[in-house]
């Protein structure tokens, strides 16, 4: 019995490095210039802040023993980062929260770490992070996170963590942006953090690799959709801080692009004749996106949709 179990699980690692191999995957996008970024500060209200740089958004939520802070950004931008918390407040990170394992969300893990913060995330995310992982897009691999940088506390489905005056609540939707997405509600505030479940102004990037799809990221914009109030302000993983109204824009254009790709995928399109017919050209055309970020939204789509 354990001899089929392993003769399977080998097919199914052939036919899935097979698959890979048949797909176009794209260089490295260019390295930041980590020197030139200057970090953003939006106040949310109620202490609570999303900060821009380079990278996943951090959202930052000031209680009164610490703070809670969702994310990192790359490690280069570590002092930056800590500089501008220091702006806000001089308590000190308790908890840093990773939405997923992405190096623009993790980066900077190990830095905070040693400076005392713990380290939480889905328990998917510390799987990614002890044993590598590859990149959708480059089909790189991701090396092991150092240990520093890995979760230290994590969860399943829901988890409550709380400072002196502020409550952080986590939530785990399944297989939406990855296998092991988490939002946080900051509820004194009002605020909802998503994580890549959710891009303004631009198209997400959907990690098919590690179980995320189109279908699941129109799910998870549903489930959000539930949890937030019309007046909710949104930080999501990339873009401007939002409103449900927007959300709700954001839910309807990943529904349309499924749509119109899934019926030329019907029709018997090749990938790369979907790529030539620019099927989202309205929406490329209002976001002002290059031809990369174009592509890499049609490639997901296409390749996370079920034959």
């Amino acid at each position: 019995m354990r001899m089929r179990l392993i003769a399977a699980a080998a097919a199914i690692f052939i036919a899935y490095s097979s698959a890979q191999a048949q797909m176009t995957f794209l260089p490295p996008a260019p390295t930041p210039v980590f020197e030139k970024v200057e970090i953003k500060i939006t106040d949310l209200g109620n202490r609570t802040y999303m900060l821009e740089g380079v990278g996943g958004n951090i959202t930052i939520a000031v209680a009164d023993d610490g703070v809670f802070m969702v994310d990192s950004q790359f490690e280069p931008l570590y002092g930056k980062i800590k500089a501008a918390i220091a702006t806000l407040t001089p308590q000190p990170v308790r908890y840093l929260i990773n939405t997923h394992f992405h190096g623009d969300h993790t980066g900077a893990n190990a830095a905070f770490a040693k400076d005392g913060a713990i380290v939480v995330a889905h328990e998917n995310v510390k799987v990614r992070m002890v044993e590598g992982a590859r990149n959708n897009v480059t089909n790189l691999p991701w090396p092991a996170w150092p240990r520093e940088a890995q979760p230290k506390q994590t969860y399943k489905d829901t988890l409550t963590l709380r400072l002196q005056g502020r409550t952080a609540e986590l939530r785990h939707p399944v297989n939406v942006h990855t296998d092991g997405d988490t939002y946080v509600y900051f509820p004194e505030a009002n605020v909802l953090t998503a994580g890549d479940l959710v891009f303004f102004n631009r198209y997400p990037n959907i990690d098919y690799f590690y179980s995320g799809s189109i279908d699941g990221q129109i799910r998870g914009a549903d489930e959000l959709l539930q949890l937030a109030k019309e007046d909710t302000k949104i930080v999501p993983g990339h873009g401007p801080a939002g409103t449900k109204a927007m959300l709700r824009g954001f839910r309807e254009m990943l529904v349309i692009a499924r749509d119109r790709i899934q019926k030329l995928k019907a029709d018997g399109k090749t990938e790369e004749e979907i790529l030539a017919a620019r099927p989202n050209a309205d929406y490329d055309a209002k976001f002002k996106l290059d031809e990369r970020a174009i592509g890499n939204f049609i490639r997901a789509i296409h390749r996370s949709l079920k034959n």
